[in-house]
């Protein structure tokens, strides 16, 4: 199929797009006023972001659902602006029955939340009120300075609850702890502190802290969680211990501890407990999870093949899931294929695990999925999904409760490429039709068509399904195809390597893209992100062998048109979203040859129109 773009219809003069200037909120505008952002798309000369240094010790003995944990945070300010309190996160109390949730639980997923036994500030034990939700501050006696630091000091204890959803009891014996330490929630240029209470549908928002991790457990449960494991001789069988290790290079599954081996008490030291200590650096969070009975699996996944760079790939998982038996090898190749492909950026981490519970959600380093039974297709692709997540928001550091599409659009983009590659791209565009798509084109409520920009806590339902991930998704596919592969992977490129490690917002990646390319793109964010928009085309008719096309929705999209003309003869053309920069409302395609046009089709493919009946016509 060739190109045909209308190079007269489309070209507009530089100062006429310039004029196209993107809404920016106050809090936002003053950032750049600041110095901390710059429109280049590069953090300001002033740019600055706070970070801990933990030390956590954790504590599980299921069948106990309780949780106790000590922790040592060495906080550093790195703002102009002295901190006269703390704000504490602590996302587990949204368990508690008066914490505000976005949906309906049963009573098995409410419990009383976390109890702060102790609170140290510099030496001094002040009273922590445990009557808050999800985040609670605390006044301090004395401010933290610019550019000073202080030492937090936190006693806990919380219960796991009965109905896992993101975190909890996968079963009596196997937990998940995600969340499962207060932390200081972020101070940042924009917004100063993050007061945003977690409600369960958006997601969340973390500065990036070191970690040393100790999560001690009874003997005979093994213990998997973020950063590298560090003391694998001391809890585990040497023969296990070896296996495990022989796995880091390894180019085949390993098994490393099958459910007899855990039934036998074959794979853990037998001392009373076993103390697993791991440790992470510069990154947004940890979460681990526990088993006396999961199987697991290792392997490794070439990154680099030019140095052998390589990660560690595992999964834990009941041995009754059928699906998660091929775990690693999903993983090991998808970790590749993401590394080398799109988005192309290794994989920036020594280890990554699968395990199974009932979340179907990302964490650095992990993933949580339910069990689809014998749906491989199905089963990788919400694996690839997750750990697609790996670049956004964890690489990235997104804030995702304000903006998820910053995160699920691009997890959703990747999952669709690394799906042509499995399945073939005929099969990969029905699925992403349907299911990421196909309801949001078809469905005319309001909620539907309201801005990409808007903050993601002030949607619900299916306008933050599909602002986050479907319409999101589109608009960086949008994108691809205006800029062209080549182009749009160095932007990415650009846009990647200049805000890793630190917390771009939706203003950045416009700047940031709009410098990589060389373009002002400001019509497209506008077109896509501030704008009621939808996907609705419709041929109006021909004079003189001119179509005219109305954009009727308002998408700036990209479609084909196929052209029959009098003696039969079809041809196909593409266009790329470019054609709706001059007028977002309608364009006039001359179509060259002498033959008159007898019929004219368009279609958006992944673009799904609202009214697909009127995208055709006939003389």
């Amino acid at each position: 199929m060739r190109k045909h773009l209308l190079l007269l219809l489309m070209a507009v003069g530089y100062s006429a797009v310039q004029a196209q200037e993107l809404y920016m909120p106050r809090n936002i505008r003053n950032a750049y006023t600041a110095g901390t952002r710059d429109k280049s798309g590069h953090p300001g000369a002033k740019y600055w972001q706070n970070k801990g240094n933990y030390d956590i010790q954790i504590k599980l003995s299921p069948p106990s659902r309780t949780v106790h944990g000590t922790e040592s945070i060495q906080y550093t300010n790195n703002s102009p602006d002295s901190l006269k309190l703390l704000w504490i996160r602590m996302n587990t109390n949204l368990h508690k029955t008066n914490a505000p949730r976005d949906g309906y639980h049963s009573s098995d997923f409410l419990t009383d939340g976390v109890t702060i036994d102790k609170f140290v500030y510099n030496g001094q034990e002040l009273k922590f009120n445990n009557d808050v939700g999800t985040v609670g501050y605390i006044r301090l006696p004395t401010p933290i300075t610019p550019n000073g630091g202080a030492k937090i000091e936190i006693t806990w204890h919380y219960d796991l609850s009965k109905e896992s959803g993101r975190e909890g009891m996968i079963d009596s014996t196997t937990a998940f702890a995600a969340y499962a330490y207060p932390r200081v929630s972020v101070y940042d240029d924009y917004n100063g502190w993050d007061d945003l209470p977690h409600t369960d549908r958006a997601e969340f928002y973390n500065d990036f802290n070191d970690y040393t991790v100790a999560v001690t457990v009874p003997k005979n449960f093994v213990v998997w969680g973020t950063g590298n494991l560090l003391n694998a001789p001391e809890v585990l069988q040497p023969e296990v211990a070896a296996k495990l290790k022989a796995s880091y290079t390894a180019d085949n599954t390993i098994n490393i501890a099958s459910l007899q081996d855990m039934l036998g008490h074959k794979v853990t030291k037998q001392q009373d407990y076993n103390t697993w200590k791991f440790e992470a650096k510069h990154i947004t969070d940890v979460v681990y999870g526990i088993s006396d009975h999961y199987v697991w699996d290792a392997s490794s996944s070439v990154l680099d093949t030019a140095t052998g760079l390589r990660c560690s790939v595992q999964a834990a998982y009941n041995d009754t899931a059928v699906d998660f038996h091929h775990s690693v090898d999903f993983g090991r190749k998808s970790l590749a294929w993401f590394s080398n492909h799109w988005p192309g950026v290794k994989y920036p981490y020594p280890v990554m695990t699968a395990f199974q519970g009932y979340a179907d959600m990302e964490y650095p380093m992990m993933v949580n999925d339910n069990t689809v039974g014998d749906n491989m297709y199905f089963a990788k692709l919400v694996q690839d999904h997750e750990m697609a997540h790996t670049y956004f928001p964890f690489y990235m550091g997104i804030n995702e409760t304000r903006y998820a599409f910053m995160d699920e659009g691009w997890a959703t983009t990747f999952e669709y490429l690394i799906g042509i590659a499995d399945v073939g791209k005929a099969k990969a565009d029905k699925f992403y039709q349907r299911f990421r798509v196909s309801y949001y084109t078809k469905d005319p409520s309001t909620e539907e068509d309201q801005p990409i920009i808007s903050m993601s806590t002030q949607v619900s339902g299916m306008g933050y399904g599909s602002n986050s991930y479907g319409k999101a998704s589109l608009s960086y596919l949008a994108l691809k195809d205006l800029l062209g592969d080549e182009d749009f992977k160095k932007a990415l490129h650009v846009y990647m390597d200049t805000w890793h490690g630190k917390h771009p917002i939706p203003w950045d990646y416009f700047n940031i893209m709009n410098t990589a390319t060389g373009k002002n793109l400001n019509w497209f964010w506008n077109n896509w992100f501030f704008s009621n928009n939808y996907i609705d085309l419709l041929v109006a008719g021909v004079k003189n062998n001119a179509v005219t096309i109305k954009n009727v929705g308002g998408f700036a999209i990209p479609f084909d048109m196929e052209v029959t003309d009098e003696s039969g003869e079809k041809r196909q053309f593409h266009y790329t979203p470019a054609v709706w920069q001059k007028n977002a409302k309608e364009v006039v395609i001359q179509v060259p040859g002498k033959s008159a046009i007898k019929e004219v089709s368009v279609d958006g493919g992944l673009f799904m129109d609202a009214t697909p009946k009127d995208n055709s016509w006939k003389k």
